[in-house]
């Protein structure tokens, strides 16, 4: 146990991995917590140090929330290098209470590793069955990021949420300073903050249970303290400036905003990986002022941005800057950019269209739908082959490796 200790104690030492990373329990704790069998998680430990070395390359990460298996496979054949998983999606339109949910927290905590179980079971799928016909050419297991929301209660909540989400594969978990039991969409009014001791502690239990994993699991620390009017506590000597008031049911009120987001975010970097400013608005000019002021103080610290499907972007942000918005955020240290709901919108409006063409044109709708996707087979698109898309042939192939039966090109 001590060589055991003695040796993670070193790595976090000298590693760059955990240049500027803060625990403030030991290796002795870790390898004392981990139990006598280490259990191997293979797709969150390859997918943790793929992500970390994308977030170092020039290009940003860009990731689109996927809300079901296949569409997390869509998104790696059209190119992109990592999934998204949002919390918002979830609790739409793909939690285990089988509900329909605002952004509240009001679904079962176990739904966020069982969507990420479900993607990267579809990922593997694809991966099988493009392997098996000799094609090398997509990497299926991309990193997947998932939103661990305000962690659903206070730190062994989040400590067991991230084990169940490392086992279920995942590369990346952000938690939010929100309180969970008045949780709010980022892009909601009236947000109540946890102290910003609390948030702190919430990301050493997450980096507490990556390490009793064995994974090098990337910590995301958000905060809303752009859009936040209140706080649960005044623990925290650092919020209690922006404290102006107090409410009726034992609340403060404060004053959100730029200020307090980076006040906060200052105090989260030694504790994660990468830090989210969750912006109520599209401003540019102050998510390079967040920048700017965390790097005063963290140079190089990796940012996250959240390219919200809240903002109504062709009115908010004129046509030449859109297309730059990207590569401007990159240039400040944004490495990781998202568009959280882009799987529900896409499955709600790409349903919508097709029935309404459906309901006025009958069967030419469905003809000219059919007729779209056939012309994006060109461009890498393949479930328009649905058989194929979700493994006939691999089954096939299976059932005849079984029998002992003779493999022929159709079959493939």
């Amino acid at each position: 146990m001590l060589d055991k200790a003695k040796k993670l104690a070193e790595e976090w030492a000298h590693s760059e991995r955990w240049k500027g990373i803060s625990r403030e329990y030991s290796a002795e704790d870790v390898v004392r917590l981990s139990g006598s069998m280490q259990i191997e998680y293979t797709l969150a430990r390859q997918g943790s140090i793929l992500l970390w070395s994308l977030l170092h390359q020039e290009e940003p990460v860009f990731a689109l929330g996927a809300l079901t298996g296949m569409q997390a496979v869509q998104m790696v054949r059209a190119g992109l290098k990592a999934i998204y998983c949002s919390g918002w999606q979830i609790a739409a339109d793909a939690n285990e209470a089988c509900e329909m949910y605002p952004d509240f927290s009001l679904y079962p905590y176990n739904s966020l590793p069982l969507l990420v179980k479900r993607i990267n079971a579809s990922l593997r799928r694809a991966d099988a069955i493009d392997f098996a016909e000799s094609k090398k050419d997509i990497h299926y297991f991309v990193p997947i990021i998932v939103d661990g929301e305000a962690g659903f209660g206070g730190v062994l909540n989040v400590f067991e949420l991230t084990k169940w989400l490392i086992e279920a594969g995942v590369s990346a978990i952000h938690f939010e300073d929100q309180l969970p039991s008045a949780k709010k969409c980022g892009h909601m009014g009236r947000k109540v903050l946890v102290s910003t001791s609390e948030a702190i502690r919430k990301l050493k239990a997450a980096r507490l249970a990556s390490d009793i994993s064995a994974v090098n699991t990337v910590i995301i620390a958000r905060t809303d303290a752009d859009g936040a009017s209140f706080i649960s506590s005044d623990e925290d000597q650092r919020d209690r400036k922006f404290i102006v008031g107090r409410t009726d049911d034992g609340l403060f009120e404060i004053k959100g905003g730029i200020d307090l987001a980076i006040n906060r975010a200052l105090a989260y970097a030694p504790y994660a990986d990468v830090l989210w400013y969750e912006s109520s608005q599209p401003d540019l000019l102050k998510a390079r002022q967040f920048a700017q002021e965390i790097h005063k103080s963290f140079p190089g610290k990796i940012l996250a941005y959240n390219c919200s499907s809240s903002f109504y972007w062709k009115k908010l942000v004129q046509e030449d800057q859109l297309h730059n918005f990207q590569n401007l955020l990159s240039s400040w240290g944004y490495k990781l950019q998202v568009i959280s709901l882009a799987g529900f919108h896409a499955l709600s409006y790409g349903t919508f269209k097709l029935a309404k063409e459906c309901k006025e044109q009958g069967l030419i709708g469905y003809s000219e739908f059919q007729e779209n996707e056939r012309e994006a087979v060109a461009q890498g698109f393949s479930a328009f082959n649905h058989q194929h898309e979700v493994g006939a042939s691999y089954f096939e192939l299976v059932y005849d490796t079984i029998v002992g039966r003779k493999q022929t090109k159709d079959h493939l």
